[in-house]
């Protein structure tokens, strides 16, 4: 399936410091070629640095941020993810979206702030190998697959998923678009 416009979807990523850099850039310029609006959200507001030194200016705190006023999040990997599961307003945003139906996406370590969030639970998902037990003891049901959907959770590996992961976003948010 080919999209041709995602115009009607607004996607949060949060993200901080040490987060990997292609998992933020591949899926925020993927989604952005096919019209959906990417907001990049850090803890405070402000400029970030991935694993590799790569720079991100954020567009709004996290901390701002509503469920409401989006239509899905994706959560990057990276070390990133062990400072974000901490914040409570995040991990509310996950849950309401999750209620909606939202598309919920997330690869390599990102899974880390969905156990946080207490949505993993009896579903399908992968991840980067070194949290299979996280992504288990959550009671998950861990794939070793580039990705995997499970009616809104779509997870992925690692960097070298990242084509599949970006079509996988880009094929739900289709159906979304469409079925409004």
């Amino acid at each position: 399936m080919t999209p041709t416009t995602l115009s009607s979807h607004r996607i949060l990523f949060p993200v901080a410091d040490e987060y990997e850099d292609l998992e933020v850039w591949y899926p925020k310029l993927r989604l952005e070629s096919l019209g959906a609006r990417v907001v990049l959200a850090t803890p405070d507001g402000k400029r970030c640095h991935g694993k590799h030194g790569y720079p991100l200016e954020a567009d709004a705190a996290l901390t701002d941020m509503r469920s409401k006023d989006f239509t899905g999040i994706m959560v990057p990997g990276g070390w990133a993810p062990d400072k974000l599961r901490r914040m409570q307003n995040l991990l509310l945003i996950i849950r309401e979206l999750d209620d909606r139906g939202a598309m919920l996406a997330t690869i390599c370590h990102g899974p880390w702030v969905f156990i946080s969030a207490k949505v993993l639970r009896g579903r399908r998902m992968t991840s980067t190998p070194g949290i299979r037990d996280d992504v288990e003891n959550a009671g998950a049901i861990w794939r070793d697959e580039p990705v995997v959907v499970d009616g809104n959770l779509i997870t992925s590996r690692r960097p070298p998923d990242l084509p599949a992961f970006g079509e996988a976003m880009a094929e739900y948010l289709t159906r979304q678009a469409v079925a409004k």
